[in-house]
């Protein structure tokens, strides 16, 4: 076959599978009665310090490993319970104060249908999420989240893959619900992010990048002398200082604009060559936050002052170090 035919492929399954999407948020759009049914059970099952406890087999238990992931990452406690490990005495991680979250395309898969009879009997309800509402799981769970596709994008219609996008996406929208409706803002994300580029976006500050020495003139200052300083320190700006007081910034690049003068570069003082009220950040802002400030705007900004509230200056910023460490 043609090399095309296979970027066909690929697109069909793309739009399978993003209609199945589609259809199933429309559903919940005509009906929520369930869904709501379902993050009530949650919401209520967490403010009383318990979990949420996902269950499934196959391929629905890997995509249940993934939701409790999301969900614990985005403030709502969840594990993942293999339902042959809970017959085996692993049924022990669950408490009456926890809720379940039982995942079966065919809702007849019988590992998880043989647990069901135990969290019964710990009074603990259960959320069941799959195909077919007709199915043993469905009658036996206390809500059941409509997940049915039109057909799996497999050519044969049997490998799970329309099916488990439709699952893992329904619940991406039950993280993002709870996480609303619980006030889990971004500080509580950064606490359980501290680690990779992520970490690093959400917990470094200002303070931990910026150079506490840098090269620093008085408003009288000569040219020579400025450059003399620029050179010295070669951290691509100095700031024109009154004692600790910020008055102005000149840049390599004001220096460079300021040779059109020629014989009378040296003639002029620091006063007049600095860029007064210059975009300044305290140590305490967020580093993303300043690379945002410094790359968002009509001319980039290579270099930052970083002043306390008083404006007496702390620092300097670079974009380059701030692009190496995120």
């Amino acid at each position: 076959m043609k090399q095309k035919h296979w970027a066909e492929e690929m697109v069909r399954v793309l739009r399978l599978e993003g209609e199945a999407i589609l259809t199933c948020a429309k559903r919940i759009e005509k009906d929520s009665h369930s869904v709501l049914q379902a993050l009530d059970y949650f919401s209520r099952t967490l403010d009383a310090g318990g979990k949420i406890v996902i269950t499934g087999v196959g391929k629905s238990g890997k995509v249940g490993q993934k939701i409790a992931a999301t969900l614990s990452s985005t403030g709502s406690l969840s594990i993942f319970l293999h339902p042959t490990e809970g017959l085996h005495g692993d049924l022990g991680v669950i408490r009456s104060e926890d809720c379940l979250l039982a995942l079966s395309h065919t809702g007849n898969t019988e590992e998880v249908l043989k647990l069901i009879p135990a969290i019964h009997k710990k009074k603990v309800p259960i959320v069941g999420m799959g195909g077919n509402p007709d199915s043993q799981l469905a009658r036996q769970s206390h809500v059941w989240m409509d997940a049915k596709v039109a057909s799996e994008a497999c050519p044969h219609n049997l490998a799970p893959t329309t099916s488990t996008t439709l699952a893992l996406a329904l619940g991406d929208a039950i993280a993002m619900a709870l996480m609303q409706m619980r006030g889990f803002d971004a500080s509580g994300f950064a606490q359980n992010h501290p680690g990779g580029v992520l970490g690093k976006r959400l917990h470094l500050q200002v303070s931990d990048l910026m150079h506490a020495s840098f090269g620093q003139v008085s408003p009288e200052a000569n040219m020579e002398e400025v450059v003399m300083e620029s050179t010295k320190k070669s951290m691509g700006a100095i700031f024109v200082m009154k004692k600790k007081e910020l008055l102005g910034i000149i840049t390599d690049g004001d220096l460079r604009r300021f040779l059109k003068y020629r014989e009378r570069f040296f003639d002029l003082k620091a006063h007049e060559v600095m860029s007064v009220h210059p975009v300044t950040v305290t140590p305490e802002t967020m580093a993303w936050e300043a690379l945002q400030l410094m790359e968002k705007r009509e001319s980039q900004i290579s270099v930052l002052p970083v002043v306390d509230a008083s404006g007496f200056c702390q620092g300097l910023l670079r974009l380059h170090d701030l692009l190496q460490s995120l």
